[in-house]
């Protein structure tokens, strides 16, 4: 049984080698399925795969399989069950998954991360928004674009906030240096003219303990004794008008060039000269000098007529003509000991002698009449102080005015409505040293301008209270200060100018914040500090009316008159008697008046609603009467803040009287 088994197989025939599969080709005749001979096959142009031959009618295993599957098995017995029951299916829940993910945000449809923004691209000036865009998104999906604008926003929001951290960490650096550097400033201009004052001392002492110095100077102008040089300015301003009179007396022609000025003087009168020719130093003619504050004077001497009618024989034989006059700062006076142009034949004309050099090139040479005489040396030290004087003068003049136009610079500049006050403008130059009393110190406007500084970095973080109370301080200084009429001015015109933009602020918050009591309240308690109360009272009101207008327009008509007049009334009764009722808990008693004219204003506007809506009505029909006691029953809600409006309610409507029944026609019976 077993070798008959090992014969049967489902194969029959041999086994075969394994077909060679060829790649496809292109079929361009139907494929042969009887047995067509070889060589027709191989004629044809394009090579055909060999047909599978069709199965055969008859076999052993066609047998074997008909035989396998024609077997019949027998039923079972009754009662026999080979399977055993399904056991029950577990619940679903115990197999969800711990993390479902339903919060999670859809996966994206594509990988990857965003596009990184570069920060050195956009601080780039010449950089192109769109064109970085698309550069940047060219391949980007929706999920990376979308991430890509978060981060721009975060960007964004971090630069405006780095931003706004900057700009007050620069302004409080700013006022700290400016602080620092006037001060610092004051310190220099301190040292400054210590070191003018040792220099002054320094040139005095150097010469006073010249050799050959001589205190006392001759002339007429200079014999004056101790007793007429006090240091009083009444007393010195009269010995200086002295010397100038009898300097006008003795030189003629003098006045001319040097007119009568305050302070003008002459330091010395340094007697006898003579000019020298500048070109063979021969002497040409007498001269007298006279050195004043600020000039240089050059008399002629000459002989005095003697044989005229009218002249006076008591007099003396010479006088003097006034012949040149230069301004001190135009002209060098130069000793021509020094110059090296004296050889030693000329020593003795050029050893005493000076050199004038004037404006244009001029130069005048002058000796003193005897040899080696003082007078030199005491006219050129006396020139040199005068002309330090002068440059001294001159510097403090020039730091005078460059200090008021930096005070005018300084104010304008930080507050440029200051400009429109001409008056106070030009006070300028004198108030910036000014000092104030401020809580028993001594300070001066800049401390004013550091205080504006602060109330402005106040105002700008929306910090009130502290501004007002800065307000308050300020104006109080000013109140004190009724003797100094200019610094009063300064300060108040600093205080009202940030005043009004404070309280602009605090309007627009009262305006928006205009049905929260608590807000209201505090908004009118900073105002009213500020002086502004009747704006105050205004913008309220104001914003009541727009509420009330804004809420009346959303009652839409529908059909119901009924229920448009209730809802109407509702909406101008309730708002008015919440409007009054803030009123008298936020702002002062005095002002109750102007709320109670709003409330009446309010009332006329309901009752031109309520005659329009009421006019295609009836009078005293169930409609019309209805409509008016809805109304009436919200008016009385007025009562309990003190209104009683009852009567006003539907004064304006227009009664239509009522038609009486009269006879037709000529009215006869």
């Amino acid at each position: 049984m077993s070798e008959e088994r090992s014969k049967i197989s489902l194969r029959s025939g041999k086994r075969k080698k394994r077909p060679t599969i060829s790649a496809p080709r292109q079929i361009s005749s139907p494929i042969l399925q009887d047995g067509t001979p070889k060589a027709a096959i191989a004629a044809e142009p394009v090579s055909r795969p060999r047909p599978r031959p069709p199965p055969m009618a008859g076999g052993k295993t066609s047998d074997l399989v008909k035989r396998r599957y024609s077997t019949r098995f027998n039923n079972p017995p009754p009662g026999f069950n080979a399977a055993p029951p399904m056991p029950q299916a577990p619940s679903l829940a115990n197999f969800e998954p711990r993390d479902r993910g339903f919060d999670r945000p859809p996966p994206s449809r594509g990988g990857g991360a965003a596009p990184v923004i570069d920060v050195k691209a956009l601080r780039n000036p010449e950089l192109v928004p769109d064109q970085y865009v698309s550069t940047t998104l060219s391949d980007a999906t929706e999920d990376q674009i979308r991430e890509f604008e978060n981060s721009l926003r975060a960007l964004k929001t971090r630069a405006a906030t780095d931003l706004q951290q900057s700009v007050m960490q620069n302004r409080t650096q700013f006022i700290k240096i400016s602080k620092e550097a006037e001060k610092l400033k004051g310190e220099m201009r301190a040292l400054k003219n210590l070191m003018s004052e040792l220099k002054v001392n320094t040139t005095a002492l150097r010469v006073a303990s010249m050799k050959g110095e001589d205190a006392n100077v001759t002339g007429e102008v200079s014999t004056l004794s101790k007793r007429d040089r006090r240091s009083s300015v009444a007393d010195r301003s009269a010995l200086w008008n002295a010397q100038m009179q009898a300097l006008y007396k003795n030189v003629e022609g003098s006045q001319k060039f040097l007119p009568n000025a305050a302070g003008r003087h002459v330091a010395q009168n340094a007697g006898p000269w003579i000019e020298l020719d500048n070109a063979t130093y021969k002497s040409r003619r007498a001269m007298q000098i006279f050195l004043l504050n600020d000039h240089l004077l050059i008399a002629s001497r000459k002989k005095r007529k003697t044989d005229g009618p009218n002249v006076d024989a008591r007099g003396p034989m010479m006088k003097m003509v006034a012949d040149r006059c230069w301004p001190l700062l135009d002209v060098e006076v130069v000793d021509m000991l020094s110059t090296g142009e004296s050889s030693s034949g000329s020593r003795n004309k050029l050893a005493d002698a000076i050199m004038v050099r004037g404006v244009g090139q001029e130069s005048f040479i002058y000796r003193t009449e005897k040899p080696e005489d003082s007078e030199k040396k005491t006219l050129l030290l006396n020139v040199r102080k005068a002309v330090e004087e002068l440059r001294k003068g001159l510097r403090s003049e020039m730091e005078a005015n460059n200090k008021a136009r930096e005070t005018i610079n300084y104010f304008a500049s930080r507050d440029p409505g200051l400009l429109q006050k001409t008056e106070l403008l030009a006070t300028l130059s004198d108030i910036k040293d000014m000092l104030i009393e401020v809580d028993g110190k001594q300070q001066n406007l800049r401390w004013v301008e550091s205080q504006m500084d602060e109330l402005d970095i106040d105002i700008a973080l929306q910090c009130f209270e502290p501004a007002v109370a800065r307000v308050e301080k300020l104006k109080g200084l000013a109140r004190g200060l009724k003797s100094n009429a200019v610094a009063q001015d300064f300060i108040n015109f600093k205080v009202e100018e940030r005043c009004a933009k404070l309280a602009g602020m605090i309007v627009r918050g009262l305006e928006l914040t205009h049905n929260e009591q608590s807000k209201t309240r505090r908004n009118v308690s900073w105002l009213t500090r500020l002086g502004f109360e009747d704006r105050a009272r205004e913008s309220y009101l104001s914003a009541r009316s727009d509420r009330i207008h804004k809420r009346s327009r959303q009652c839409i008509f529908q059909g119901d008159l009924h229920l448009y007049i209730w809802e109407v009334s509702f909406v101008y009764f309730m708002i008015i008697h919440n409007t009054v009722q803030c009123f008298q808990s936020c702002f002062p008693p005095p002002m109750m008046s102007a709320c109670v004219k709003w409330a009446k204003e309010e009332m006329d506007a309901f009752n031109v609603i309520l005659a329009r809506q009421l006019s295609s009505t009836e009078p005293g029909g169930p409609v019309w009467t209805q409509c008016m006691e809805r109304a009436k029953e919200h008016a009385k809600k007025l009562s309990e803040v003190g209104l009683d409006f009852m009567n006003l309610v539907g004064r304006d409507l227009v009664h239509v009287p009522e038609k009486r029944e009269a006879p037709v026609g000529l009215g006869l019976s």
